[in-house]
């Protein structure tokens, strides 16, 4: 819900609010605001400069720099590191910006691979032509070393300013490492179905982590738990969604887990889950359409009635949702209730 003045104004009609509250009680959301990410210009400027910084030292890299050697790029980017962490702590954290803390903050982990790529190299663990810009498009077993690390750093920064963008690097190594843990598993003998299965499973217990993070936070303001959600989805889904099966059995499981996963999103407000299942239930019935009824009349005609019927489902629940889901509230722990209610 977003409020704004008109909606203040809406609430002093109908007799809620007096008159007078209105700028004191405006003042007060936009302080905590300030606080909060929102689409605005400010935080567009602060997310968009500072993915361009993070994208240079990571994505956008190019080769020149593998003429800086080992120790060059090591040392380059603990100089990046320092200055980063320098502006986090001095310039940005201590001054409450909040947001732009974050990005700085998350800017500084990102350039840890950088680092012990850079050692790596300069110890002659990279002599087989593998550059760090392969880092984000090759899966390779030896990556792992480089994430783990990464980890250590991402939760150092974490631990000592607390700020959720600074999750975002965290969550993108741990997607990346549950690509390359394949090979590290399997070796040689490593197959897509291997790299399936484990970026699924990876994926989950990710989810199940994300889960946990934003149980344990539901009472604060900060959102540690979106990229965890995030690239946890995403790994789970893209590796579930891959797998190939002609198993009509098979394909109706999946097609039931998306349900699960749309439903889940809604109880407990994460359009993530919502978008990745609403993609795999559109997949199965695209499977439907071109493949076990293409040459039906009656399924369009099915489908349709049953889009409808999933409409009016929706206009049954609004009208009688905050009754369910009090009763529904009820048969669970306490903690529970506290975490739903946080999160709606």
């Amino acid at each position: 819900m977003q409020i704004n003045r008109q909606l203040l104004n809406k609430a002093v009609d109908q007799g809620l609010l007096q008159p007078n509250q209105i700028a004191p009680l405006w003042d007060f959301l936009s302080t905590q605001s300030e606080q909060v990410a929102s689409f605005n210009f400010t935080n567009v400027l602060y997310y968009f400069g500072g993915m361009i910084a993070i994208g240079a030292m990571t994505l956008f890299m190019t080769l020149g720099w593998e003429q800086f050697g080992g120790w060059g790029i090591f040392y380059i980017s603990l100089a990046y590191a320092g200055v980063g962490l320098w502006l986090t702590e001095f310039f940005l954290y201590r001054k409450q910006l909040a947001i732009p803390a974050g990005i700085m903050a998350a800017f500084t982990v990102a350039l840890a691979p950088l680092a012990i790529y850079g050692l790596q190299v300069a110890l002659g663990l990279w002599d087989d032509g593998r550059f760090y810009r392969d880092y984000h498009v090759y899966i390779d077993w030896r990556w792992i070393i480089m994430e783990l690390i990464s980890l250590v750093v991402g939760a150092i920064v974490l631990w000592r300013y607390k700020l959720p963008f600074s999750v975002m690097p965290i969550a993108v190594t741990l997607w990346y490492m549950s690509m390359d843990l394949s090979p590290m598993i399997y070796g040689a003998g490593s197959t897509w179905d291997h790299a399936e299965a484990v970026s699924m499973w990876f994926g989950f217990a990710m989810t199940v982590f994300a889960f946990y993070v934003d149980f344990r936070s539901s009472h604060q303001q900060k959102d540690y738990a979106f990229w965890l959600y995030l690239f946890g989805v995403m790994a789970f889904w893209g590796g579930m969604s891959s797998m190939h099966s002609d198993s009509e059995l098979n394909k109706f499981i999946y097609f039931c887990i998306n349900i699960a996963m749309i439903l889940i999103g809604a109880i407990i407000s994460r359009r993530v889950f919502v978008v990745f299942g609403g993609f795999g239930v559109a997949a199965y019935f695209w499977h439907l359409s071109y493949d076990l009824f293409k040459d039906s009349m009656l399924f369009p005609i099915v489908l349709t009635a049953l889009g409808l019927g999933v409409m009016y489902l929706g206009v049954i629940w609004q009208k009688h949702e905050a009754s369910f889901s009090q009763w529904a509230r009820h048969l669970l722990p306490q903690s529970a209730q506290g975490f739903l209610e946080n999160r709606h």
